[in-house]
Order: structure tokens, then sequence, then C-alpha cells
């Protein structure tokens, strides 16, 4: 049995929002709607969905840079919104973050070498000679060069900032790594030296990721397991060969149905996902309005996700018959 890095447990984040400007009116929006949820130690989990369906909201949670409304998350066994200042400290220290955007993540006015030992001070970790060579031997890991070290933001390319990003995650030495949408600001030959990248530097530093994207090939290309996300509640779960050779849940099929094939004859076209992503009513499935295997159960339950033998988890009244 895996050992559990990160237990997410009902966890639930809504955002209060005013209907209109002239109306004071709260519109109440559920970001992350009873989420379940294990990170198992040393594995890539993936989390897709499309944008606004919740996966940064998710991460910002992970990462204590939101509170969530109700829920917990436990690392190992124990709850991250109890703790106390210096178990709050350790935590950050064990679970970092990589940024989307590599031009506005890295603080213009520092060096290279600033951004990346910039943790070990706030962390009062080691001296002045060994943060500087840890900095050095994290450039080298990451495919930068020491003579790099004293230049500036403004003087690295997009994948070379990223690669700046990374090293600064990791030299604290983490456990878990959230990889938010790491690639989708680069271009696609820079994206692939950053994947390779990752998936070295999780074998040499022995590490865990939750690895969030949009991109279902990038996905496939990284993740043990993937989650599906919509509005805010995990769809499906299952091993990456399971999820993508034979997937149960409507709204997989058509996210599958949707990536481009060299062949495009050679793959079975699921209807297209149409209408907005968003719930006709409180009751029922948050996605009946855009699915085309909809019966009546479908408007008066909400699915939850329930164990499918030799399978994985899918939230759909309708799994295994269709």
């Amino acid at each position: 049995m895996p050992q559990i890095l990160i237990d997410i447990k009902k966890l639930y984040k809504q955002f209060n929002l005013s209907s209109s400007i002239w109306s004071s009116k709260k519109r109440v929006i559920p970001a992350v709607n009873n989420v379940d949820l294990q990170i198992y130690k040393g594995e890539t989990l993936g989390l897709v969905g499309e944008s606004g369906c919740g996966k940064s909201t998710l991460a910002r949670l992970i990462t204590l840079l939101e509170k969530p409304s109700s829920g917990s998350i436990y690392f190992k066994g124990e709850n991250i919104f109890t703790y106390n200042r210096e178990e709050l400290k350790f935590y950050r220290r064990n679970v970092q973050l990589i940024f989307q955007d590599p031009y506005s993540s890295l603080n213009p006015r520092k060096s290279a070498a600033g951004i990346i030992k910039e943790p070990l001070v706030i962390h009062r970790i080691g001296n002045k000679a060994s943060r500087q060579e840890a900095v050095v031997e994290l450039m080298t890991k990451v495919g930068l060069s020491k003579q790099q070290a004293n230049r500036y933001p403004h003087e690295f390319s997009g994948g070379q900032r990223q690669r700046i990003g990374i090293a600064r995650a990791l030299v604290l030495r983490p456990q878990l790594i959230i990889a938010d949408e790491p690639v989708s600001a680069l271009d696609m030959s820079i994206q692939a030296q950053i994947l390779n990248l990752l998936k070295d530097l999780k074998q040499d530093f022995g590490l865990t990721y939750l690895f969030i994207s949009h991109d279902l090939n990038v996905i496939r290309h990284m993740s043990d397991r993937v989650a599906v996300m919509y509005l805010g509640r995990i769809v499906e779960l299952a091993q990456n060969n399971e999820i993508y050779n034979r997937p149960l849940h409507p709204y997989t099929r058509m996210l599958l149905s949707a990536v481009p094939s060299c062949v495009p004859d050679g793959k079975k076209k699921i209807a297209s996902i149409k209408g907005e992503a968003a719930k006709e009513n409180d009751n029922g499935c948050d996605f009946q309005n855009r699915c085309p295997y909809r019966v009546e159960i479908c408007s008066e339950q909400t699915p939850i996700l329930k164990e499918v033998d030799n399978y994985g988890f899918c939230a759909c009244h309708l799994t295994g018959s269709i």
C-alpha cells in the first residue's frame, strides 16, 4: 500500500461575488466543492480540467495561500489548518510551488542567484558559503551555468526563467512540488525540455508532484494517476493508462475526443462539449446541461465519486452503462 503524503477530505472553498454593480446581492461560487483526494508519496498525480474548474484554487489551498470554507488537508496524518507557527514553517519547507508564468513569478530586482537562495535566507538554512554552493549546484541541475548566477530575469529567455523558478522550488529540498501549468506559457519545443527536466529531477530528488494542466497530452506524459476536475469536483480518478484507454465519465470522454490526432479518422468522435460550464439548478449532476447521455436522475441527484472495480473512481450515475 503506497504511503499517503497529502490526504484531502471534504475540502470546500467558496467565493462570494456581487451579482452586478447595481445589486448588493451576493452570489456564491463553489471553486472547490467537497473534494476528497489523496496524493501518494513518490507519485505524479495529474490534475486536469478546463479553465475555471478550480485546479489552481485547490493548489492554493494545499500551499496555504488560501483558507478553506470547510474541510481538511492532512500532511503525514496532521491537519495543516491546525498548525502552529513552527509547524507551519516546516510544512512550507516541504511543499513548494512552481508557478505558471515565468515572467511575473520572479523578482526583477534580484539576480538569479538571489532568487534561488532567498528561501534559504528566509528559513535561516546554512551560511553564506553553503547557500552559494547550493545555488551553483541547483543551477547546474536545472540546465543553467554558474556564469549566469548574477544575471537578472530580463536577461533570460522564458524557458530559462522557468528553470530558475524550478531551482527556487527545489532549494529547500521539499517532499511535494505543486506544478501549476508550468509549461503553458512556453513555446512547444521548450515545453518538452522542461517536462523532461521535471521528470529527471523527480528521480534525482525523490519528489512527489501534483501536476496541474489543461493539456491532456502533457498530463499523459507526466502522470502516474490522473484526476479529472469539473466545476470544483473530482469526477474521475484512475491510473494514467486507464483514463486514456477507457475513460468512464462523459466529460473525460469529451475532453479526450477533443485532443487533435495525427489520424483523424482513427479516433472515435464523441459529441463535442457545448454550452457553459454551469449548473442549471442546485440539484443533480454538475455536467447535466452539457451531457449527451443525460437521464432523469441526473437532474435530481448529485453523483458521488465511487470506486469502480479494476479501474479507479468515477462520479456518474451511468457508470458502466454508457
